[in-house]
């Protein structure tokens, strides 16, 4: 692994929503815990202050990156017309706040809102992948005139129907084709979906941008059955490079624990559950 690879936590693992104020709490902490990297959810654009936080996490020495929130009324392939200009408008609004934050890449599920899940016939996906392409080309422009990269994550079959597969967002960025649009893989969902973590990592090669380390059942990496050196030997194998962040949620957060059906703690604490991640990812691939 070269020596640039960022070690991250995403602030859902604590709190949602996270606001400045989250962000200058967690900021010394999350540095304490071992992590260089902070992944900040953009749930309502304005719930954060973009100027401010990126200045508190950076006295931190921590780079950052964000995520979106897909809810019901951010879908770029909805039926409805208003509902895909509204989830335009939300990622547009999403890439102006990741460069004022001074990050680089918003990731998730860029394509329709989570907890989505429809038959489709190969007509009708045909049609989705058209109008999805013509608009991520757009927001793909806009972040580039922004400094900003977009992360197209698959999702497990129970939270979206459209993508579940690595080779399904690959044929997402390749029909896109502009450098700011790549790939986000989650082993999470992976675990679920593929039949090899590793040949989807490989598979996937640059296009890859952002990687969510997560374990089997969004506990801490390393205390599950997700095949960890599988997915280090292929992250060594395309000389990956970028963030890896631990993306897990806390049954408090009632809205953010439905969504992600979590219903029980993982670790005896958040903290607990992001310092045994952070040590067991750093002795895996450093």
């Amino acid at each position: 692994m070269t020596q640039t690879m960022r070690f991250g936590i995403n602030g859902w693992v604590w709190t949602s929503p996270v606001t400045t104020q989250e962000v200058e709490r967690l900021a010394p902490l999350v540095k304490q815990l071992g992590f260089d990297h902070f992944e900040i959810p953009l749930e309502t654009i304005g719930d954060v202050d973009s100027s401010r936080a990126g200045e508190i996490l950076r006295e931190h020495g921590l780079t950052i990156s964000t995520c979106a929130a897909m809810g019901p009324d951010h879908d770029l392939i909805h039926a409805d017309e208003a509902i895909r200009a509204n989830g335009k408008n939300y990622l547009m609004q999403g890439i102006e706040a990741t460069r004022a934050l001074g990050a680089t890449n918003f990731v998730g599920p860029l394509y329709s809102a989570v907890g989505r899940t429809w038959q489709q016939s190969a007509i009708e996906r045909a049609r989705d992948l058209d109008l999805l392409t013509a608009t991520l080309r757009e927001l793909g422009e806009y972040a580039g005139d922004n400094g900003v990269t977009l992360c197209v994550e698959p999702l497990n079959r129970f939270e979206t129907s459209f993508v579940n597969l690595a080779a399904q967002a690959c044929e997402i960025v390749d029909r896109v084709q502009h450098p700011q649009v790549g790939v986000l893989l989650d082993t999470f969902h992976m675990n679920i979906e593929e039949k090899s973590l590793g040949d989807a990592i490989r598979l996937t090669g640059a296009r890859l941008k952002h990687l969510h380390a997560c374990e089997n059942d969004r506990g801490a990496p390393g205390t599950g059955h997700v095949p960890w050196h599988s997915v280090a030997q292929a992250l060594k194998e395309i000389r990956y490079d970028g963030p890896v962040v631990i993306e897990s949620f806390t049954p408090q957060v009632k809205s953010i624990a439905r969504a992600a059906a979590i219903w029980r703690e993982f670790e005896p604490s958040p903290d607990a559950l992001a310092e045994k991640g952070a040590n067991f990812l750093r002795q895996l691939l450093r």
